[in-house]
C-alpha cells in the first residue's frame, strides 16, 4: 500500500476503511510541547511528532474572553457567564450567563462571523491543507448549556419543569454554532469535532428519554449540516456510554472519542458490539499509564488497544481523553512511537 497523508489516513479510519497505518492525533497541552520540544509553534510540534490531524479547539482560540477579577483569574466568556482560568489551558465555568428565562427576552447572542475567530484556522489551513487533517472543534450545545449558559442546575431543572425554556436556550446556542461550522468549513476544515461529555464515571449524566429529547437533536442537526458539506465528524464524551450507545450511533457521527477505560468502555468490547458502524477513537489510559506508568506499560497498553480495535480500520489510536498537563512527556512520545511502529497494516499484532 502507498504511504498516505494523514488527511488521507484520518478520512479511511473514520470511513471505516484500513489507511496505510493507524493514525493518530491528540490535543496536546503546552506544558507536555514544551517538555518534548521546548519553543516550539504548535505547528512546529505537529510537524516534528508527525501527527496526522491539528485540531483548532472553539474555547481556547475563538471565545471572546473578557477580564473581571485580574487577581483570581477570573473572566466573562462570550455567553456572558464567568470562568476560571487554573493551570490548564481550559478555563473553568463558575458562573452562568442566565438565571432566568427572562434573561433571554433582551439576550443578544455573540456573533459567529467575526474575522478574528478564524485567523489561527486559517494559518492552520494555510500550512497543513492536504498533508494533515485540519479538525474544526466545536462545544456541545449541551456541554455550552449547562456549562456556560444556563448552568448545570438551572439546565437539569428547566428539563424536567420548563423544557421550552431548554428549547429557547437550544435555539440560541445551535444558530451560533450552525454558522460557526459553516464558517470553519468554509475556511478549510476537514473534520468537525463535537466536544462536550454526556456522561459520567458510572452511568450517563441523563436519562435515555432527557438524552434522545435533549442532547441527541443538535448533534444530530451538526452533523447532518456538516455531512452536507462532504465533512465527517467525531463526537467526544467521557463517561459509560453503554445504555446510551445507540442514541449517540443515530446522530450519524462518524467518530466516537475516547471509549474511557476510566467508566468500563473497554475497546474491544465497543469493537465487538458497534465498530461496525463507527470509527472507535482512544484509549490509552491518560489517567494512568500516560501519567504514571513506565514507558514500556505505555508501549503494552497501545499495542493492546491495536490489537483489539485495529482490524479492518476503523480505529484512530489516542488517549483517553487528552494529552494534558500531567502527561510525562517522555510517555507520549513513547505511545506515538508505538503506533507508528506496529500500527501498519496488514497489523502484525492480529497475528
Amino acid at each position: 500500500m502507498k504511504t498516505m497523508t494523514g488527511l488521507e489516513r484520518m478520512l479511511a479510519a473514520l470511513s471505516l476503511k484500513e489507511p496505510d497505518m493507524v493514525p493518530h492525533y491528540d490535543l496536546v497541552c503546552q506544558k507536555v510541547r514544551e517538555g518534548i520540544l521546548p519553543g516550539a509553534s504548535l505547528e512546529d510540534f505537529i510537524d516534528y511528532m508527525d501527527l496526522d490531524a491539528v485540531r483548532f479547539h472553539d474555547r481556547l482560540s475563538a471565545w471572546s474572553y473578557e477580564t473581571v477579577d485580574e487577581s483570581k483569574r477570573i473572566k466573562r466568556d462570550q455567553w456572558g457567564g464567568l470562568v476560571r482560568y487554573t493551570a490548564e489551558e481550559m478555563p473553568v465555568p463558575i458562573s452562568p450567563a442566565i438565571t432566568s428565562e427572562k434573561d433571554l427576552d433582551s439576550y443578544v447572542a455573540p456573533d459567529p462571523d467575526l474575522p478574528w475567530r478564524y485567523e489561527f484556522l486559517e494559518r492552520l489551513v494555510k500550512r497543513f491543507k492536504g498533508k494533515r487533517a485540519v479538525i474544526a472543534s466545536v462545544a456541545d450545545i449541551f456541554a455550552i448549556g449547562r456549562e456556560n449558559f444556563l448552568g448545570d442546575v438551572g439546565y437539569f431543572r428547566a428539563m424536567v419543569k420548563n423544557p421550552d425554556f431548554v428549547d429557547r436556550a437550544h435555539e440560541i446556542l445551535l444558530d451560533y454554532q450552525l454558522r460557526y461550522v459553516k464558517n470553519c468549513i468554509d475556511v478549510g476544515a476537514d473534520i468537525l469535532w463535537i466536544n462536550g461529555d454526556w456522561a459520567m464515571t458510572e452511568k450517563p449524566m441523563v436519562s435515555r428519554r432527557h438524552t434522545e429529547r435533549f442532547l441527541a437533536p443538535p448533534v444530530k442537526k451538526l452533523v447532518e449540516y456538516a455531512h452536507s458539506r462532504g465533512i465527517p465528524c467525531i463526537k467526544h464524551t467521557d463517561g459509560n456510554i453503554w445504555p446510551i450507545y445507540d442514541i449517540l450511533l443515530d446522530t450519524g457521527i462518524d467518530g466516537l472519542h475516547p471509549i474511557d477505560p476510566m467508566a468500563g468502555m473497554d475497546m474491544a468490547e465497543t469493537k465487538a458490539t458497534f465498530g461496525d458502524r463507527v470509527c472507535l477513537c482512544g484509549n490509552v489510559s491518560c489517567a494512568f499509564s500516560l501519567v504514571s506508568g513506565s514507558i514500556e506499560e505505555v508501549q503494552a497498553e497501545t499495542k493492546e488497544v491495536i490489537r483489539k480495535a485495529g482490524k479492518s480500520g476503523g480505529l484512530i489510536c489516542m488517549s483517553s481523553n487528552s494529552i494534558h498537563s500531567g502527561v510525562i512527556p517522555e510517555n507520549y512520545v513513547a505511545m506515538v512511537k508505538t503506533i507508528r511502529e506496529y500500527g501498519k497494516y496488514p497489523l502484525s499484532l492480529l497475528s
